[in-house]
């Protein structure tokens, strides 16, 4: 499926990134400006066809987003299996654990169902440096064109792992030397006292359900983000980024707190 991506910044990560998917750039031809001749270069060194339009065209063509005058068309990358763990694992399995190769870091959705929501989650993903996003095939968002320009460019960049049974699929990773981390209000440890700095996956419950009872036995450990407000809970989204956020302070900059 071809879909547009709109957006000077979505665009070039697209094509710096998009491992072949942008068939086609389309740029506004009453504009001329040092971004847009960026991207035109980057498409030409690509080998991608550029086609100057009219602003009309490019306004309908994003149906109303912001295109800022420039709009990619991009093959919807594909999810893929759980046999691709193997291989995204496969550098750190085979490593010196005492080498200087960092541990992975994974995010597992278990359920979430709103495209928005995946597509951020990707995004917080690629920012924080995660290995792979894994999901359910059934019963949860997929890479729809929706979750793919929520993305921004991060539906290219971080593998998404669609599987059959995700309870099986972390036990496996367990297998792997992984730690499953999953997040619930109840939980008694803060995500804060908790040291992500290993071999580590986060797992995260659906927008209404939280964490399903299989999903949440199969953790290694339960944590929890304090809350001081009225709100008993946060999006997931949100709540995806402040734990990937903070894997990444962990490893980066401190210790656990």
């Amino acid at each position: 499926m071809t879909q547009a991506v709109v957006g000077i910044n979505s665009v070039r990560t697209a094509l710096r990134f998009g491992r072949g998917g942008v068939t086609r750039l389309w740029l506004d031809r009453q504009r001329r400006d040092r971004r847009l001749a960026e991207l035109v270069q980057l498409a030409h060194a690509a080998g991608i066809e550029t086609e100057q339009v009219t602003r009309a065209a490019l306004d309908e063509a994003a149906g109303g987003a912001n295109h800022q005058g420039v709009l990619a068309w991009v093959q919807t990358p594909a999810a893929r299996d759980e046999g691709a763990l193997a291989d995204i694992l496969a550098p750190w399995c085979a490593a010196d654990r005492a080498s200087a190769l960092a541990p992975p870091l994974l995010l597992l959705l278990d359920g979430v169902t709103d495209p928005h929501n995946l597509g951020a989650c990707l995004r917080s993903a690629d920012a924080a440096g995660v290995q792979a996003v894994i999901a359910p095939k059934d019963q949860a968002a997929g890479l729809t064109p929706v979750a793919v320009k929520v993305a921004s460019g991060a539906a290219e960049t971080v593998p998404f792992v669609a599987v059959t049974n995700l309870a099986r699929t972390m036990a496996w990773l367990q297998a792997q030397g992984l730690w499953l981390i999953g997040t619930a209000g109840e939980a008694a440890t803060p995500l804060f006292a908790t040291d992500l700095r290993g071999p580590v996956a986060l797992v995260l419950g659906s927008e209404g359900q939280g964490l399903r009872r299989l999903t949440r036995e199969r953790c290694d450990t339960l944590v929890h983000l304090p809350m001081y407000g009225a709100v008993e809970s946060l999006n997931v989204a949100v709540t995806a980024g402040i734990c990937l956020y903070e894997a990444l302070r962990q490893r980066r900059f401190a210790g656990p707190a």
